[in-house]
């Protein structure tokens, strides 16, 4: 019996571990292949309307200072056609025809270069014309700028270019901020203050017929301005390419001869350089006086020729304001105003600013200057001189922009100045003898000064006028600064004026003087504004 024995058969078969990982590596290779070919013929295949050009370009919101949105990015979408790319045009205009009624797009199809159909298009409307199926549509996603509150504040924002870049205003002195930062940029100003001051200036101009105006309401202890004006204005909205001079800002580019509200810097230089107290007495004052061959005259024969500089200052004298530039003198008269910022380059959040012009110093210019002619300033610097005579002499920097302020005050001019000045521009606002009774707003202790004048034309004065009010409140401690100015404005011999001391009401004026058109509108500002400053500020 034979023994039973296993012999193990072997073939020359080898398979190896690394043959087999090579293998499934080339059919990896081929199916990759394989998928990214599929993938490119369906890209190929998708409607080119839906390939979307995107154009990143962050701009941060702007804000006012309760943190209302002033400016704000958006994404939009554009849609555009690429003539060339239509197959049946008749087709496509019967189509653009039902959904834009109201537009013809005959000449675009039919030309060769792309065109817009629909700018900032609503998601509705792109539904419809994505469901056309035309190949020749082109959309563009990009960014966009919004203002919700149109005009309101368009000489301070200003407006941006189609590739948003900042042109004018804060969009332009902050556009590398507005760029780089994802902070908002807080304004110092309130909605709710500007839309009031804005309402009544609008107003103002039904009444008197002015081309233009402008307003500032400033603190007049840290700058901060709270509303800044400036009519005619824009919907920032409605990009436009600005070149009519009716629109410039008049708050703060706009350069204007402002008369007798120049007569607060003569006697407070006078009281600052102690060659003038507030009952100084000047007299024998003359109703006319020349100057090389060019006559000063008062605006009123009726003003008495004794009186003291406090009352040339509330009555508006022309001559004895005269008098007390002559006793400051030329040197001391152009340090004080360049103390208070009348005459110095002001240094602002915008590049819409204007410089004073004022000519050659000598004794007639110290004599025009005195009463605010032969001298042009802006609105801005005014509201500047106006806040450091009134607050103690301290300086202030107007600005637009909210920040932390350094406790650290500098004091420019001697404190007896304010003392001394706040109750004489009270007195203006308050007695008979002054000249801006309609600003006498109960409870709110208005003081100010009104300047009426003359505009230059070809070298001689026209009967065109500037109306300024500057005012402040209240006066026996000052906060805010409201300058108020209407451009050319025309006497309404139909308007009914109110009182504020119980009066029968007065229709009809032939007077174009601020007293009877700024200082009025200033009153029905302030009776506007006035509550809100003093519960919220």
């Amino acid at each position: 019996m034979s023994e039973f024995k296993f012999v193990e058969k072997k073939s020359n078969l080898k398979i190896s571990f690394e043959r087999i990982a090579f293998i499934f590596f080339i059919f990896f290779v081929i199916s990759l292949l394989f998928s990214a070919k599929i993938l490119f013929l369906s890209y190929n295949d998708l409607p080119e309307q839906k390939i979307i050009k995107k154009k990143e370009n962050f701009r941060s919101s702007i804000i006012d200072r309760e943190g209302d949105i002033l400016a704000k990015s958006v994404r939009i979408t554009n849609l555009g056609i690429d003539p060339k790319l239509v197959v049946d045009k008749k087709k496509l205009l019967l189509s653009l025809k039902l959904l834009f009624p109201n537009k013809n797009f005959k000449d675009q199809i039919n030309g060769k270069k792309f065109f817009y159909v629909k700018k900032k298009i609503s998601p509705e409307k792109l539904e419809a014309v994505l469901k056309l199926g035309e190949k020749a549509f082109r959309l563009e996603e990009k960014i966009a700028r919004v203002y919700p509150n149109g005009e309101l504040f368009s000489h301070i924002i200003g407006q941006i270019d189609n590739d948003n870049n900042g042109i004018s205003g804060l969009e332009k002195s902050f556009d590398y901020e507005l760029r780089s930062s994802k902070e908002a940029l807080k304004l110092t100003v309130d909605k709710e203050l500007q839309y009031l001051i804005r309402e009544e200036l609008a107003k103002a101009e039904d009444i008197f017929k002015n081309v233009g105006s402008a307003a500032i309401l400033m603190n007049i202890h840290n700058g901060e301005i709270l509303s800044m004006i400036s009519l005619p204005d824009f919907d920032l909205n409605k990009r436009k390419n600005l070149k009519d001079l009716k629109y410039i800002n008049r708050a703060t580019k706009g350069v204007y001869e402002l008369g007798s509200v120049f007569k607060t810097f003569t006697l407070a230089a006078g009281i600052n350089y102690d060659v003038v107290s507030p009952e100084t007495e000047f007299t024998n004052l003359k109703k006319k006086i020349t100057c090389n061959k060019n006559s000063i005259e008062e605006y009123d024969n009726k003003i008495p020729s004794n009186l003291t500089a406090e009352q040339i200052l509330i009555r508006s004298g022309n001559i004895g304001s005269v008098r007390i530039a002559q006793k400051v003198g030329i040197d001391n008269f152009e340090d004080f105003l360049v103390k208070i910022g009348i005459l110095n380059q002001l240094t602002f959040d915008t590049d819409e600013i204007g410089t004073t012009q004022i000519g050659k110093w000598g004794k007639c210019k110290l004599a025009t200057v005195a009463f605010g002619h032969g001298i042009a300033t802006t609105l801005l610097q005014l509201t500047k001189g106006y806040s450091i005579v009134t607050n103690g002499g301290y300086e202030i920097n107007p600005t637009l922009i909210k920040k932390k302020y350094e406790n650290d005050k500098v004091r420019l001019i001697n404190q007896d100045v304010s003392n001394l000045i706040n109750p004489i521009l009270r007195k203006i606002v308050s007695t008979k003898e002054g000249t801006a009774g309609f600003a006498n707003v109960a409870g709110f202790e208005v003081g100010g000064k009104t300047g009426t004048a003359d505009q230059p034309a070809d070298g001689e004065y026209s009967k065109k006028k500037i109306n300024t009010f500057a005012s402040v409140f209240p006066a026996s401690d000052p906060k805010f600064a409201l300058v108020v100015m209407l451009d050319e404005p025309k006497p309404n011999k139909e308007f009914v004026y109110n009182y504020r001391d119980g009066r029968q009401p007065y229709k009809g004026n032939w007077r174009n003087t601020a007293g009877w058109t700024t200082v009025w509108v200033t009153g029905q500002i302030i009776d506007k504004i006035g509550p809100i400053l003093a519960t919220k500020y």
